[in-house]
């Protein structure tokens, strides 16, 4: 089904969960954290096991409970969310990039479901399962350029959608510069990222940008940095299939990690955890968020 999203209504209920962070976990006894590790080439290494990582969450070690390394079948489910920036400044690139989008599409055989976020002054929301790809592919090549850039709101958007979602959460999101439409400041949406865990991949594709190319560069890099993703800015459109691709192999490599806290407080504060390959393991780092809110329960 395809909405439309009111985005005052739906920027109330995000500033809701923004304020009380942890009701993003609240029924979620085990942490869960999604890891990609590369080598030195950006490529992801593969072959790891349980023994290769060490969690720390505020300076206290924890014990590993769940643990899978690429084997979708093992792995939490897969909900993927495509955001593709329709507004009138992608005029020259909207057809690479529905192409791209669309070739992204046909390789995630192990998704549970993507949801489609097309936005321009609007924010359009459509979710489909495996056995309607098929229509998400006609709702790629129908949309035109029109419009101004609303990359915030959409942002928010499907966080909201996205947060009652059990496991693995993937954004992948294309636009050709920045924000100039959005309700929601730069700083809201970076927190609600925070609060949520969905892992954010950006493909900024900014030849057509001027002076403030570097700006957004740096928004989309600050936004992947703190979901344990990547943002990639190929120098022509034609590179985007590889850049599409790089993110599939990725996604495809990831290891997925649980654990039961020691710390049993439902006050809602942020932890901060650490993710660390043995001291063995050279020349290959790894990517994954920097921490989670704790569940929160109102005192009685």
């Amino acid at each position: 089904m395809t909405r439309t999203i009111p985005i005052l209504i739906c920027l109330a209920t995000l500033s809701v969960a923004a304020q009380q962070p942890g009701t993003f976990r609240a029924t979620v006894d085990l942490v869960h954290f999604n890891v990609a590790v590369v080598d030195k080439q950006g490529k992801p290494v593969v072959g790891l096991t349980k023994d290769d990582f060490e969690v720390v969450e505020r300076g206290k070690p924890q014990s590993v409970r769940f643990f899978s390394s690429g084997e979708f079948e093992a792995a939490p489910p897969l909900h993927v969310g495509l955001l593709l920036d329709t507004s009138g400044s992608m005029a020259a690139d909207l057809k690479d990039a529905r192409s791209a989008a669309i070739k992204f599409v046909n390789t995630l055989d192990h998704a549970k479901d993507v949801t489609l976020v097309d936005f321009d002054t609007e924010v359009r929301v459509a979710r489909f399962a495996p056995a309607s790809y098929p229509r998400l592919v006609e709702r790629i090549r129908a949309r035109k350029p029109n419009g101004w850039t609303a990359l915030y709101d959409a942002i928010g958007v499907y966080l909201d959608g996205a947060q009652d979602q059990e496991g693995q959460k993937v954004l992948v999101l294309y636009t050709d510069g920045g924000d100039t439409r959005s309700s929601m400041t730069f700083g809201d949406m970076l927190t609600l990222c925070k609060a949520s865990d969905v892992t954010v991949y950006a493909v900024g594709y900014m030849q057509h940008q001027g002076s403030g190319r570097m700006a957004q560069r740096h928004e989309l890099e600050r936004v992947t940095n703190l979901t344990g993703g990547q943002a990639y800015f190929p120098s022509a459109a034609k590179d985007l299939d590889g850049v599409f691709e790089k993110i599939r192999a990725e996604l495809a490599a990831r290891y997925s990690l649980g654990y039961l806290s020691t710390d049993a407080r439902t006050d809602g504060a942020w932890r901060n955890v650490e993710i660390k390959l043995k001291p063995s393991l050279k020349d290959v780092r790894l990517r994954t968020r920097t921490g989670y809110f704790a569940p929160y329960k109102p005192a009685s």
